[in-house]
């Protein structure tokens, strides 16, 4: 199939305010294209006939849907009903109502907690559906599995061209460093910054630190899910990582390097490890051309450039 050029096309960012969504919208600007956009207040995605009206009246020619309900274990754990209606909601409006408005690509994206939780190591594509999920999480999972299988579904019965990219761990600007919710690199980056302020001898990570994670910067996600949008036309989604990983230990002793905290880490035994190993194969996405730009180091400075700027962060 052709390459799909972007270039003086409509393209719509759903969740454009989000960590991933602004990224994209970053990404498009070198694309020369015209970026449309919809804030809450102008359009509520779990409203149906709205989604519908808004996108007959905006034709847009290219979809990402960046748009969830997202948050940690512990508002998985209290909102299930949230995470599985907003998200199927969200998702099948967008796609239904890019179908009716003769959208020409659309790029839905999933998360990595769609994988069973003990799948085999590093995590293919062909994994999905072949084991039970991670129970702290399973609402949002379930969601964005049917999300997958709605524009597999649409490209099945309606030749649709219908995409589906699946990031790993993803951090950057625009990321969510509030420690009771936050996943682990924010947390980790706020906390050194805030030992360091303290003048702290040491700070503490949960567990053993050696559980070993993906993660990657939320400009490369983009990156890479305009290159499938331009380059990928099939039925199974893409995972999109950095196809390596570190232990937590590791990455913390990165993150106090970058911010500048000279203290021990200390090991909180009492606290979980959770999964050992978590990492998505990056063959396939490779394989279509497309690796990372930005190396750890880098990226963590860059988020933690994003952190310092925020308003409420003691320098």
């Amino acid at each position: 199939m052709a390459a799909y050029d972007l270039k003086g096309k409509k393209v719509w960012v759903a969740g454009h305010r989000g960590m991933v969504g602004s990224a994209i919208v970053r990404r498009l600007a070198s694309e020369d294209c015209e970026v449309l956009t919809a804030g809450r207040g102008e359009l509520d995605l779990k409203d149906q006939a709205a989604v519908r009206a808004w996108v007959e009246q905006q034709k847009p020619d290219a979809v990402f849907v960046a748009a969830a309900k997202v948050g940690g274990i512990l508002a998985n754990s209290t909102y299930p009903a949230d995470f599985l209606y907003d998200n199927l909601m969200i998702e099948a409006n967008v796609i239904e109502a890019s179908f009716r408005a003769d959208v020409e690509k659309l790029c839905f994206l999933g998360s990595s907690c769609i994988y069973p939780k003990f799948a085999d190591q590093p995590i293919v594509e062909s994994a999905l559906l072949t084991g039970e999920l991670e129970p702290t999480n399973e609402w949002y999972a379930i969601a964005k599995i049917a999300g997958i299988k709605l524009c597999q579904a649409y490209r099945k019965q309606h030749g649709a061209d219908f995409i589906s990219a699946m990031p790993t761990n993803l951090y950057g600007p625009g990321d969510n460093f509030d420690l009771s919710s936050s996943h682990v690199m924010p947390a980790l980056i706020r906390k050194a910054h805030e030992a360091k302020i303290r003048g702290d001898k040491q700070i503490t990570i949960w567990g053993t630190g050696k559980p070993l994670r993906e993660f990657l910067h939320v400009d490369d996600c983009a990156d890479a899910c305009v290159h499938l949008m331009k380059v990928y036309s099939d039925l199974e989604h893409v995972n999109v990582g950095s196809g390596e990983d570190l232990s937590i230990l590791d990455l913390t002793k990165l993150v106090c390097e970058v911010v500048g905290f000279k203290g021990d880490i200390v090991h909180d035994l009492t606290k979980p490890d959770g999964t050992p190993r978590k990492l998505m194969s990056a063959d396939k996405i490779r394989s279509l051309g497309w690796k990372p730009a930005i190396g750890l180091m880098e990226g963590v400075a860059s988020a933690y450039s994003a952190f310092l700027a925020r308003s409420d962060v003691a320098a």
